[in-house]
């Protein structure tokens, strides 16, 4: 199901051009996704036609399913895994095995381990998700609505394997994770966050403070919001090891792009007294980015 769809029976190969008609195919898809449900035969009318559905849509939905039986299970149409139950159609999960189930029963199972036995479960987990669920399955609200959850899903566990990595000391796996994360859902804080934390225990702390400015316009311009703590914190860590190391231009620039909004944040009829109160209540931060200022001003004059 993730990616094209496949289905292997012995040494015989389906594809979605090979089960069938389209209806047929969305058929066994919809079941699959209920894989050990029965879904009911109005509401497969439903989901295949919405409110339009062709005048015989039983007829034509029974005929559909035959059809599928015989690709699926061909002289086996009552012991096979399509079953007919009670005015609805069921896979039978022990008789099939399915990519996406697997990659849920990964997930669950890296649930109750320690991040050493997790790390291999997540990898192997999002290695079985590296294509887009039913690839090939045009567009309709039921597939769509299947793909975002997934999708969704599949973020999370790059985080959850992003920040697993980053605890084992595994800096490349948690980097590779997290900046997948990041593409997946550009507007994701914890994704920002890992991948900013990555880059800070790989010593690199340009591409960090870069990582996080460009995560603070994403949520400017497409939010209207700023970076929660957890961000805020690693990037006044960034700053911090920016003057101990006696910073470089592109960390300068960083630390002036973050004095230069905290002057805009503060409106100019606000008076002295809560611009001061609120000033105070940033100081690490700013006079942290002062220091990063004057280390590379400091280090500049003294090569002149």
């Amino acid at each position: 199901m993730i990616g094209n769809l496949e289905v292997r029976r012995g040494k015989t190969v389906l594809t979605s051009s090979t089960l069938g008609s389209p209806k047929a195919r969305q058929i066994f898809e919809i079941l699959l996704l209920r894989l050990g449900s029965p879904v009911s035969k109005g509401e497969l009318i439903e989901l295949l036609w919405g409110d339009r559905p062709p005048g015989k849509a039983q007829a034509t939905l029974e005929s559909y399913v035959s059809l599928l039986r015989r690709s699926l299970q061909p002289g086996d149409a009552k012991t096979g895994p399509l079953r007919t139950a009670t005015g609805s159609y069921v896979l039978d999960p022990d008789l099939v095995e399915v990519d996406l189930v697997r990659f849920n029963q990964l997930v669950a199972q890296a649930d109750d381990c320690s991040p050493a036995e997790a790390y291999p479960l997540l990898a192997q987990a999002l290695k079985l998700a590296s294509a887009p669920l039913l690839g090939d399955e045009l567009a309709a609200e039921w597939v769509d609505e299947a793909r975002v959850h997934h999708a969704s899903l599949v973020t999370s566990v790059q985080i959850r394997a992003a920040e697993t990595a980053e605890y084992l000391g595994r800096t490349q796996d948690a980097l590779h994770w997290a900046g997948q994360a990041v593409a997946s859902e550009p507007l994701n804080e914890r994704a920002w966050s890992t991948l900013v934390t990555a880059l800070e225990s790989a010593g690199r702390y340009a591409e960090g403070l870069q990582a996080y400015d460009k995560c603070r316009r994403l949520l400017d311009r497409e939010l209207g919001c700023t970076p929660g703590p957890t961000l805020r914190d690693a990037h006044a860590r960034l700053l911090q090891k920016t003057v101990e190391d006696d910073g470089e231009l592109s960390e300068v620039l960083a630390a002036l792009l973050y004095l230069n909004d905290r002057m805009r944040s503060q409106p100019a009829h606000q008076n002295t007294r809560a611009v001061t109160k609120r000033v105070q209540g940033a100081s690490s931060y700013t006079n942290t980015a002062g220091r990063v200022i004057s280390a590379f001003l400091n280090k500049a004059l003294t090569v002149g």
